[in-house]
């Protein structure tokens, strides 16, 4: 049995994972308006440039130069968006991930400790149903500890993936079309 002490401890706890989460989600969502209100800022003032100088266009060939060189810093600057909205989107759900794990073990430990307790103070003649019961929570430990590493490689797996792709893309945006 827990004693009010160790619920108030538990309930304290609990709480401020809950606003350090907040705090982390709310940082996030900072992040992200910044973002979004950089990237307007700079597409308003590409788009003024843009009409300034399709303005100025004395020719159809001129035209079609002036558009082919917009093109490249667009595909770029969609390339270094979607790379800081990943960044932002990975960084805020690490930080999920870490308080979830920090609490799960935490949770384990103190799950652990009373079946411990229970445990010791089993009748005797139970020495069998008591084997059982341990195993059976080693099982699971074992089976979450799994899961959580294979989430973790997927999720690595993804991020490469991820990084690799963007790597391709910017490569692409930097060579040039050739001409037919």
């Amino acid at each position: 049995m827990m004693t009010a002490e160790q619920l108030m401890a538990a309930h304290k706890a609990n709480l401020e994972t809950l606003f350090g989460l907040t705090s982390k989600a709310f940082e996030g969502v900072e992040k992200l308006v910044e973002l979004n209100l950089t990237a307007t800022k700079a597409a308003l003032s590409d788009s003024a440039n843009s009409t300034q100088a399709s303005l100025s266009v004395k020719d159809a060939q001129e035209l079609m130069s002036l558009q082919a060189s917009l093109f490249q810093p667009l595909a770029e600057k969609s390339a270094a968006y979607s790379r800081h909205l990943y960044e932002i989107s990975t960084g805020t759900t690490s930080e999920f991930a870490k308080a979830i794990e920090a609490q799960t073990a935490g949770a384990q430990k103190q799950f652990s400790s009373m079946l411990d307790s229970t445990l010791a103070n089993a009748p005797a003649g139970s020495e069998s149903a008591v084997a059982v019961m341990k195993n059976a929570v080693s099982a699971a430990s074992n089976a979450f500890e799994t899961v959580q590493q294979a989430v973790k490689q997927a999720t690595e797996m993804a991020e490469s993936n991820f990084n690799a792709m963007n790597k391709q893309a910017a490569a692409a945006v930097k060579t040039p079309a050739k001409k037919r």
